[in-house]
């Protein structure tokens, strides 16, 4: 399943969203807003194990980043991962994630950065999910590309929620073929998974 602004695993419970829904929906989203709290980024790539199609999927909730917001367009956004803290759940494809194929010690962060603002009006109401497009650059493995896709983003409470998808073509980041001889074959492109979860700065 892919990250969604309202996945059951990091949003906050419907109770006490609703309390501070009516708050929110008429409150103004302009200012500093920083990545907090239930933020999850990762990787999803699909793999043949063993003979059987499978999915591998890597996550981590060491994010930091930040939005701002002037008016109703966000000028500015960017989030990073320490690569080493993303894991799955099997330690072999976690070594050879941080060795041959991301090597984390060389490379030891992932970030995005939005390049271009994104018009947010009109303001959809608490609760909403509303699809965005946003163009930036993605770092990984120490290449830096221009990227473009889908966002959605949903007002909750006191906090914004960004979800999205990022493709990734392996040979684009001069990244190895996460492949193993004998033993997995995979795609030559995968998908950055990210949730955002946003609070306003004080």
């Amino acid at each position: 399943m892919s990250l969604s602004p309202s996945s059951s695993g990091t949003a906050s419970s419907s109770a006490s969203s609703t309390a501070a829904a009516n708050t929110a929906s008429s409150g103004s989203v302009a200012g500093t807003w920083t990545v907090g709290s239930g933020s999850v980024v990762g990787y999803r790539v699909n793999e043949v194990l063993l003979g059987q199609n499978a999915a591998a999927v890597g996550r981590t909730t060491s994010v930091t980043g930040h939005l701002t917001i002037a008016g109703t367009t966000a000028t500015a956004a960017s989030f990073s991962v320490p690569m080493a803290t993303v894991h799955s759940d099997k330690s072999q494809r976690d070594s050879q994630f941080d060795g041959r194929i991301m090597d984390v010690s060389q490379y030891p962060t992932g970030t995005f950065t939005l390049t271009s603002p994104i018009d947010l009006a009109p303001l959809p109401s608490a609760g909403a999910v509303k699809s965005y497009t946003a163009h930036g650059k993605l770092t990984l493995h120490g290449t830096t590309r221009a990227v473009t896709f889908t966002l959605t983003a949903e007002r909750t409470g006191s906090q914004i929620k960004v979800a999205g998808d990022i493709p990734v073509l392996f040979s684009d980041y001069n990244i190895q073929n996460p492949s193993f001889a004998g033993f997995v074959t995979t795609q030559d492109h995968g998908v950055l998974e990210f949730l955002l979860v946003f609070s306003k700065a004080s």
